[in-house]
């Protein structure tokens, strides 16, 4: 007779039809595992600033509340250097793993796509401001119709601009099987000056 605590056990099967599913679920997951290790990167590397005392403390509490440095703006392009760099990243794997596999769709002459988007300021400003707001509203906080109100209200703009004919990839790819990438130029501002 044979011991049953020493039999081997069985392998464990999933299911054909479930593992598109485990794999979107995983896909996600080490998007947002990205997308957090970035966090954490931008947050390890901000100074910390230390309040120096001042003699007068009574007075210098109200002083300082009024000329209290507004936040740092998360915007993409009001970024520079390092801090570009990171967020750029962050943002790319977001586009990357999430954003076009599930959103990519064709590309054709009335949708295209350049696969050097971050060489794009528009299309980079653009899927900066949409995964901005698909951090906001796809947290639990805030509530169940936070994901329709992304699609709504962001996703659906901003594919609309961004896969326009006449968008910021309007000399770029316009068939999978021709790729292509040019950087419109954009207007010259308008000289400004004391000539007369």
């Amino acid at each position: 007779m044979s011991d049953p605590s020493k039999a081997t056990p069985e392998p464990f099967r999933v299911p054909d039809s479930d593992l598109d599913d485990l794999a979107s679920t995983l896909a996600k997951t080490m998007a947002e595992v990205r997308q957090h290790g970035a966090i954490l990167d931008r947050l390890g590397s901000e100074p910390v600033s230390t309040p120096q005392p001042t003699a007068d403390t009574s007075t210098a509490g109200a002083a300082s509340a009024d000329k209290a440095d507004p936040p740092a703006s998360v915007f993409i392009l009001a970024l520079g250097g390092e801090a570009y760099a990171v967020e750029l990243a962050a943002l790319s794997d977001w586009v990357n793993y999430l954003f076009l596999p599930v959103y990519g769709r064709e590309i054709s002459t009335t949708r295209p796509w350049c696969d050097q988007w971050h060489e794009h300021p528009e299309a980079v400003a653009r899927l900066h401001a949409l995964w901005l707001a698909w951090q906001q509203l796809t947290d639990a906080e805030t509530g169940l119709s936070g994901p329709s109100t992304w699609h709504r209200d962001h996703l659906d703009q901003a594919l609309v601009h961004l896969r326009a004919p006449d968008g910021p990839f309007a000399a770029c790819t316009t068939s999978p099987t021709r790729p292509n990438h040019r950087v419109l130029a954009t207007p010259a501002p308008e000289p400004t000056g004391a000539t007369q």
